[in-house]
C-alpha cells in the first residue's frame, strides 16, 4: 500500500497516516493478519519522525483497527471489526463535524445522503 502524505496539510501527518491505513483495511489493500511495516521502517519509508507513525499506529490499536506485539508489529485486525462505545463515540464526532461543514457548505441532506452513498459503495466492492 502506498501512503501519500500531505505535509502541507493541516490534517496532523500521525491522522494522516492512521485515516490511509483505515482506508487500504476497508478497500482491501490492507488484509487481516497482515503486518504493518515497523514504526522505524515506516517513518523512514515516507520520511517523518518515528514518533508520529508511533502516535499513529496507537490510535489504530486504541481504535481496534491492529493488535500491536512485542514480536510481530502491528497486525492488522480482522473485519468487521468490533464496535463498542468508544467506536461509536468517535464515529459520532466526527460525523457531526462532517455534517456540521456541509450544512455551512449548504449542502442538502440528500445530496450530503447521496455522496455517502457513494463513497460506502467504494468499500463494498
Amino acid at each position: 500500500m502506498l501512503l501519500r502524505i500531505d505535509f502541507q496539510s493541516e490534517t496532523p501527518i500521525y491522522l494522516q497516516l492512521k485515516n490511509q491505513i483505515i482506508s487500504g483495511i476497508a478497500c482491501g489493500e490492507l488484509q487481516p493478519e497482515e503486518s504493518l511495516p515497523s514504526v522505524r521502517q515506516m517513518a523512514e519509508d515516507i520520511g517523518i519522525n518515528l514518533h508520529t507513525v508511533n502516535k499513529g499506529y496507537n490510535l489504530l490499536k486504541d481504535e481496534g483497527f491492529v493488535t500491536i506485539d512485542r514480536r510481530k508489529g502491528a497486525i492488522i485486525n480482522p473485519i468487521p471489526i468490533r464496535k463498542n462505545d468508544r467506536s461509536l463515540s468517535i464515529l459520532n464526532d466526527e460525523l457531526s463535524n462532517i455534517i456540521a461543514e456541509a450544512y455551512c457548505f449548504g449542502i442538502s441532506k440528500e445530496e450530503f445522503i447521496g455522496t455517502c452513498k457513494k463513497l460506502y459503495e467504494k468499500y463494498e466492492k
